[in-house]
């Protein structure tokens, strides 16, 4: 079995925390769109890396996961995912289909870089994330999310694997 890699499209990004915007294809938005979980991976000032499963929403341009009402261990801010944000902006996302054929395996993983938005910071980004949420989640609609910080995530580089379909040629 063939199997062929995809770069969607790789632009660099400054120091700072502005991205250049992607030119995303059509399928790959809606790919990550209709996923519901994806495994979002940071890394601290420490450079040990931390990978957890989120639930998000992806609006074609920025992927928006809350801090929501879940337990946690400790307080929004100091939550590994929070910090290492603070420290590194640099994160990575997998969208995935896994199948036991492995003829059907497909992923997505997703380079950005990472900000923490709150209510108070940019309320109108904030309250259109949340809006995009609770569409997604029935159960963000009894969480207080329009209270909680959410993790902002604009896309670096996009790249798409599955297993070669008959009659590509790349």
């Amino acid at each position: 079995m063939h199997q062929v890699r995809r770069v969607v499209h790789a632009s660099r990004f400054t120091h700072h925390v502005f991205a250049m915007p992607l030119d995303i294809d059509e399928a790959i938005k809606q790919f990550i769109r209709e996923h519901r979980v994806a495994r979002l991976a940071t890394s601290g000032a420490d450079c040990h890396p931390a990978v957890i499963p989120i639930c998000y929403e992806f609006d074609g341009g920025h992927i928006y996961t809350p801090i929501d009402e879940k337990p946690k261990s400790v307080e929004a801010g100091l939550l590994k995912r929070v910090r290492n944000i603070k420290a590194n902006p640099a994160v990575a996302l997998v969208v995935d289909d896994y199948s036991e054929d492995w003829g059907k395996l497909v992923y997505v993983l997703i380079s950005g870089t990472a900000e923490i938005i709150s209510p108070s910071d940019d309320a109108s980004e904030h309250a259109r994330a949340v809006e995009l949420l609770r569409e997604k989640y029935s159960q963000y609609r009894v969480m207080a999310l329009d209270e909680r910080p959410i993790i902002k995530i604009t896309p670096t580089r996009i790249k798409r694997w599955a297993p070669a379909e008959k009659g590509d040629q790349e």
